[in-house]
């Protein structure tokens, strides 16, 4: 008689939770009313966008930068993925001298660039050229991509180069790194003094005498030990 009770009992335990479920499974398309969207348990991941802690020579390069009367804006740090990033980059908006497709570059490579086109190209163009600089033509600064040639990331894929291809005067004229590095003597002079002024500010400076790659333009960065100038 107890094994039968407590059989009983166990059905109707059965029963209640068979209902119970029948119930909730009725009334379910009424948990979320019409014309209203579920939220979903976790929000949808987003691009990656960390602000790195400012190290003493981040700040000691920002402060470099105001001191130069440069204008410019923090950029926040992104990991664009595949090993290609943008950490402790600002925008340049005002050297002195007008400047092409700058994108984000990191604080030493911008602050090194803003001396070279002022204390550098400015005065060379003054001395050699009898004008000054209004432009410098660029190709940009970020890119995702590897060295040419090769399957290791370049210092573009970091913020951390910049491509210099011409540079456009007060009088007119256009010198570009293409047709200028074997032009006339004084706009080959040109090119080799803010060149070789370049070596003095970047860790790497390229032109076209380095490899075919380069025929079109100097390559600028700040990556490896430095004293790299071809």
């Amino acid at each position: 008689m107890k094994l039968r009770a407590k059989t009983m009992r166990s059905m109707r335990g059965v029963g209640v939770a068979v209902m119970a479920a029948s119930l909730l499974s009725a009334c379910s398309g009424d948990l979320v009313p019409r014309g209203r969207v579920a939220k979903a348990s976790k929000p949808a991941p987003r691009p990656v966008r960390q602000i790195a802690p400012q190290t003493v020579e981040v700040k000691q390069c920002l402060a470099k930068l105001q001191s130069q009367s440069v204008s410019f804006t923090p950029l926040p740090d992104q990991n664009f993925g595949g090993g290609c990033n943008a950490v402790n980059s600002v925008k340049l908006l005002d050297i002195g001298v007008p400047a092409t497709n700058l994108g984000a570059m990191t604080c030493p490579l911008a602050a090194n660039f803003a001396a070279w086109a002022r204390y550098g190209v400015q005065p060379a163009a003054r001395a050699i050229l009898g004008t000054e600089i209004v432009k410098i033509e660029t190709f940009g600064t970020y890119n995702c991509r590897p060295i040419a040639g090769s399957g290791k990331l370049s210092e573009h894929a970091h913020s951390n180069a910049v491509d210099v291809a011409a540079f456009v005067m007060n009088d007119g004229r256009r010198i570009s790194v293409q047709q200028g590095w074997n032009g006339d003597k004084d706009t080959r002079r040109f090119l080799q003094v803010v060149h070789d002024s370049a070596c003095k500010r970047f860790n790497t400076v390229l032109s076209p005498d380095y490899n075919a790659a380069h025929h079109d333009h100097f390559h600028f960065d700040m990556g490896g030990r430095g004293g790299f100038c071809r």
